[in-house]
């Protein structure tokens, strides 16, 4: 069949309920990372014990919240790195469909019981297993749709509108945090309490729902099946990533990788620390207190206390600061959908990413720089919410860019493998290690927001220097077909 008639011929029902499910658990992969910075400072407020005044021993400022910010950041994606390449490895060896079952139904149910969590240990043990469930996803689920359509451009359009969902996903936890917020009073109680992270948490479990249904009608991949069935499928080897044709390629996909998640987990990342300093978001949160206080004195109660004060406040907060995440998710939703038209627009792909990355080097770490200037200046916050959307655009294009570009390098018995060390070891860790420099290099007491904005700056600004630096040396893959043996 030629490449036309290819691209007319519909998609069989088989194919639409693999790139539902593949939609699925590509929406639910951000879903589950992008939820961490949404909640962690109500879970450390939560689980960190209460000092004699009734204030949370782990809040912004209190000795011992960094570190364990730090943990809940790096940990899990250095566990997620880690088996997420073992995870990689197992989908060559088994097969695309089974490791991408077993992932999505890992990730649900730690994220399930990470909302029951009694103790720091407890939440970073789930989100350590999130992450591994979510790291192994994404490199199975890429392999599987693009060994399901052999025709480039069709190839092309599935997985980049496939990957869009990744935004959606975004969308829904920002979304799904703030019902949590607003409904959490009538939902019920866990541990005797009614705290939004919590059900924030435990509605990472969605994505198990569609899987039971979809799974028994769901083929493995052709090729994958085919080579196994013919014998001719090649053992996986780490070794072989680094041997002469796959070196150069495997380096600079791990580096390049790196750059694109070390901008979103350096700088964009962080808002939920950085905002609650803004002028704007201080007027909303001392207005909650204050509407506390009258509603006391109306009923004849006496004064609320501090911690019923801090809590009015840091829900303000939380509500405001998920309003201005849902434009960095949305402007995110329109960087994918771009990514997907220029994919098939744009023969080269060091050209392709350079659409996304030499913007980013120029708008993104003046954003926040000008960010940590203006947090005391009242009115501004509306027009942070642009520089938010068009800062998610060109960081999450270049998410999307890799979904597309993987597969084309690596021959099918090494595709899973290749695409997760690229994926793992460049974005789950070193990107995600940005997060870590960035909350060690803020660190101050009391917390400074405005310090934390112009260290997101710097941090973004030196991943997305490095990524600059290295695009010209992104091999081209060969136009159209995908990479043999």
């Amino acid at each position: 069949m030629n490449s036309s008639a290819a691209i007319k011929a519909p998609l069989t029902t088989t194919q639409w309920l693999i790139c539902i499910l593949a939609s699925i658990g590509f929406a639910f992969d951000i879903y589950e990372l992008l939820m961490l910075p949404l909640i962690i400072k109500p879970a450390l407020a939560a689980l960190g014990g209460v000092g004699a005044d009734g204030i949370p021993l782990l809040i912004p400022g209190k000795p011992g919240y960094a570190q364990s910010a730090r943990l809940l950041f790096f940990v899990p994606a250095l566990f997620g790195g880690v088996f997420g390449l073992l995870g990689g490895y197992l989908t060559d060896r088994l097969g695309r469909r089974r490791v991408l079952t077993a992932s999505i139904i890992l990730y649900a149910g730690a994220a399930c019981g990470a909302g029951y969590a009694t103790s720091l240990t407890q939440l970073l043990v789930f989100r350590c297993l999130v992450f591994i469930g979510v790291c192994v996803e994404f490199v199975a689920a890429v392999a599987w749709l693009a060994e399901l359509f052999p025709d480039a451009l069709r190839r092309e359009k599935v997985l980049g509108y496939t990957q869009a969902f990744s935004s959606l996903g975004g969308i829904l936890v920002a979304l799904a945090n703030q019902r949590a917020i607003a409904w959490s009073a009538s939902l019920p109680a866990i541990h005797d309490n009614h705290e939004a992270w919590r059900y924030t948490l435990i509605s990472g479990l969605l994505p198990a729902i569609p899987l039971i249904l979809i799974r028994p009608f769901l083929p493995e991949s052709p090729e994958w099946q085919r080579k196994k069935d013919a014998g001719q499928l090649k053992r996986p080897s780490l070794a072989e990533l680094f041997s002469p044709e796959l070196c150069r390629t495997t380096i600079v996909t791990m580096l390049l990788f790196a750059a694109s998640y070390g901008v979103a987990f350096g700088a964009i990342q962080h808002l939920p620390q950085i905002l609650p300093g803004h002028a704007d978001i201080k007027q909303v949160a001392k207005a909650a207190q204050d509407k506390l206080v009258e509603e006391a004195k109306a009923a004849g109660k006496p004064v609320p206390a501090p911690r019923a004060l801090a809590q009015a406040a840091a829900k303000a907060n939380e509500e405001n600061v998920a309003g201005v995440q849902l434009w960095q998710e949305i402007g995110g939703l329109a960087g994918r959908f771009i990514l997907a038209v220029l994919a098939v627009q744009i023969v080269s792909r060091r050209v392709l990413l350079r659409v996304f990355q030499i913007p980013s080097l120029l708008f993104i770490p003046l954003l926040f720089w000008l960010l940590s200037q203006n947090l005391g200046t009242t009115g501004s916050l509306e027009l942070f919410k642009y520089g938010i959307f068009f800062a998610g655009l060109l960081t999450v294009g270049q998410f999307s860019f890799w979904g597309n570009y993987l597969p084309l390098v690596y021959p099918t018995h090494l595709r899973g493998t290749g695409e997760s060390f690229a994926a793992n070891i460049g974005g789950r860790i070193l990107g995600t290690s940005a997060a870590w420099i960035t909350i060690t290099l803020s660190e101050s007491v009391p917390p400074n927001p405005g310090k934390f904005a112009a260290m997101g700056a710097c941090v973004a600004g030196a991943f997305l220097v490095m990524g600059v630096l290295v695009t010209p040396w992104l091999p081209e893959p060969k136009r159209g077909a995908l990479s043999e043996e």
